[in-house]
């Protein structure tokens, strides 16, 4: 691989962790609203974009029979994902939701071992262990804790994401295109709100309603920019730097909401982060033995 392909990848997946960042801010700023609503014009405004790809690039979105079940499970975990997300961000720190769903990559380790039977190192293994005593930090469980539902429901988020990115390997590695796997999971989300969005909808603000095509907006550009990164160099080589996500969130918690994260929190973070930065080095060292045995 070539470094300045490396570089790009490394500059595009550390653009990406700002755009959702951003995504989470603007979230939170749409105010009061539930999170199925804004979960509603998110994947609206996604599968806009996946059916203009689709369209211009004039890919058909079929996906044969057998793949029709793989494809199912990433469109409901992933609503799943989305939905206990958006609720985390908008009663926990903006830096603690995002770091909670940042659990996604160990869940994706748990789920291919359990779906896929891929074996787990015990470097792997003690990693996730690192994790979850990370995440513990983060969410403070206990019968005092006030912010403990949203937390749990953080990580549940992050639970749906990584059933759901196991799904997308399944798929990806039979030829499914990426388009045509966010156009069907966006237009799903969508649809499987519906009902409530029509029953239960709640009348926005135009800042509220502008909140949420901007957060529609940037997660369309962490999409694109991620595919990008993983276009120019690995996920085992650059993955580590979508952790980035957690101090633009901290950052931007802070400027626009006065958040500060208390000790336990950077504690947690540095944990997550660290075990984030063993999995990284353990792919890079597999990697580099793959290629010697070539």
């Amino acid at each position: 691989m070539k470094q300045e392909n490396y570089v790009k990848g490394m500059a595009m997946i550390i653009l990406s962790a700002f755009f959702f960042a951003c995504m989470n801010v603007s979230v939170r700023l749409a105010g009061d609203l539930s999170s199925v609503q804004k979960s509603f014009f998110r994947n609206l405004i996604a599968v806009i974009f996946a059916g203009i790809i689709l369209w211009k690039n004039q890919m058909a979105p079929k996906v044969e029979k057998k793949y029709w079940g793989p494809l199912a499970v990433r469109c409901i975990c992933g609503t799943i994902g989305i939905l206990c997300n958006f609720y985390a961000i908008d009663h926990l720190l903006v830096a603690d939701a995002s770091i909670l769903n940042k659990l996604s990559p160990f869940f994706a380790i748990i789920f291919s071992f359990l779906l896929l039977k891929e074996k787990i190192s015990p470097v792997q293994g003690a990693c996730v262990m690192l994790a979850f005593v990370g995440c513990l930090f983060v969410v403070k469980p206990g019968f005092h804790n006030a912010a403990l539902v949203p937390a749990l429901l953080g990580v549940c988020g992050g639970l749906g994401a990584g059933i759901a990115y196991t799904m997308v390997r399944v798929l990806g590695t039979h030829g499914v295109k990426g388009p045509v796997i966010v156009f069907y999971f966006s237009a799903f989300s969508c649809l499987s709100v519906l009902p409530w969005i029509i029953f239960h909808y709640q009348p926005m603000t135009w800042k509220q309603l502008g909140a949420l095509i901007m957060a529609g907006l940037f997660a369309a550009g962490g999409q694109f920019t991620i595919t990008a990164a993983y276009t120019y160099a690995p996920a085992g080589k650059i993955s580590i730097f979508d952790y980035s996500q957690i101090i633009f969130a901290t950052v931007l918690g802070f400027l626009l909401f006065g958040e500060i994260p208390d000790c336990y929190s950077f504690i947690g973070y540095g944990l997550i982060i660290l075990a984030s930065l063993g999995t990284f080095l353990y792919n890079m060292k597999m990697g580099r033995k793959a290629e010697k045995s070539e």
